[in-house]
């Protein structure tokens, strides 16, 4: 049984990185076209809310038991990602930006080390030099950052946000009380398009955009296609297919198999909006991958247990267990909570 939902959860992952990975190809012609980021943002959040309604309804009561989950998960893992990376596919390439947003691991790993002052592996360590190292590759430092710097910063940001994706989506499922993912992704996206609703205020789009053609690598294509392509696949599908991969799966195999979709968000790019990158970027591209799965394979361990240690295949298996995740009395014990999300964010999402 239990291999056979492993199985279930490997291809949940997949087919959540396939999802996510789309989102920022059929974006950027909307965004080309005329529309401001932060429109095609609310548009994707609101259009995905308006989906999961009946779902909210059905979970209701979950605002009485997890209101500050669902808040976490709203501001975030749907709002805060969203608008950062959406808002720096407008200045930077697709794949540039997802590549940025891997150096999330690199960021959880330096916050123990340095602001928790605890002490890393070696292993981590490479890890993130690796990651850092690719990415100077990707944006070609020596050429005087060859991509905005403003697009570059956004992109950090959706990498300090997305974060939260896992670690909610993780400890979402801890202990009896634990929160219905389904019930989490749709209250998530409430509270999402509620706040970007004031951010965006979406009154002042163009909204005969969205009845047009617009350009996508040459071609023309459906403003409404696209956006139902947003909505439903790189939107709904993922999120719900990407937060039951986490409790199948340790946050650390889910954060592997969604390495994937950084290959499959530059590979579409480069086919679909003739977005290409040069060798040293792909070269680049390709270091921050194995050092952000480097890093992904460093189990941080409870204060007092030594280093961060590089977890085995069967703790990795074990911490993906809702045994191994443990009750809420055991989390607030000790710090244990900490240890909780730092496993949890050494997984690194994405996007988007």
């Amino acid at each position: 049984m239990h291999a056979q939902g492993r199985s279930v959860g490997l291809g949940l992952a997949l087919a959540s990185a396939l999802a996510f990975g789309g989102s920022g190809v059929a974006a950027k012609p909307l965004i080309e076209a005329g529309l401001d980021p932060l429109h095609v943002v609310w548009l994707r959040v609101a259009g995905a809310a308006l989906v999961m309604l009946p779902v909210a309804w059905r979970h209701r009561t979950l605002l009485r038991r997890r209101p500050a989950l669902l808040a976490g998960f709203g501001l975030l893992a749907v709002a805060g990602v969203q608008a950062f990376y959406f808002a720096s596919l407008s200045l930077i390439p697709v794949g540039v930006a997802l590549l940025v947003e891997y150096l999330a691991p690199a960021l959880v790993l330096g916050w123990v080390r340095f602001v928790q002052r605890r002490p890393v592996t070696r292993a981590a360590a490479v890890g993130v030099v690796l990651a850092v190292g690719g990415l100077a590759c990707v944006v070609e430092v020596w050429a005087g950052l060859s991509f905005d710097l403003l697009g570059l910063l956004l992109a950090l940001g959706a990498a300090c946000c997305q974060v939260g994706y896992f670690v909610l989506s993780d400890q979402g499922g801890d202990g009896e009380d634990a929160a219905d993912p389904m019930g989490v992704i749709a209250f998530g996206l409430l509270i999402g398009t509620a706040v970007l609703t004031v951010v965006a205020r979406p009154w002042g789009m163009k909204w005969e955009l969205l009845g047009a053609a617009v350009d996508m690598g040459g071609s023309q294509v459906q403003a409404g296609l696209l956006l139902g392509w947003i909505v439903l696949i790189a939107t709904v599908l993922a999120y719900v297919t990407g937060v039951v991969s986490v409790r199948k799966l340790s946050p650390q195999v889910a954060g592997v198999v969604a390495c994937l979709e950084a290959v499959i968000a530059t590979v579409a790019a480069w086919v679909l909006l003739r977005e290409h990158l040069s060798l040293p970027q792909i070269v680049g591209g390709a270091v921050v991958l194995i050092g952000a799965f480097i890093a992904q394979s460093s189990t941080p361990k409870a204060a007092g247990e030594g280093p961060v240690a590089g977890g085995s295949g069967d703790a990795g298996e074990a911490s993906g267990s809702g045994e191994a995740r443990g009750s809420g009395e055991a989390r607030g014990s000790g710090g244990s909570g900490v240890q909780d999300a730092e496993r949890a964010l050494s997984a690194g999402r994405t996007t988007p």
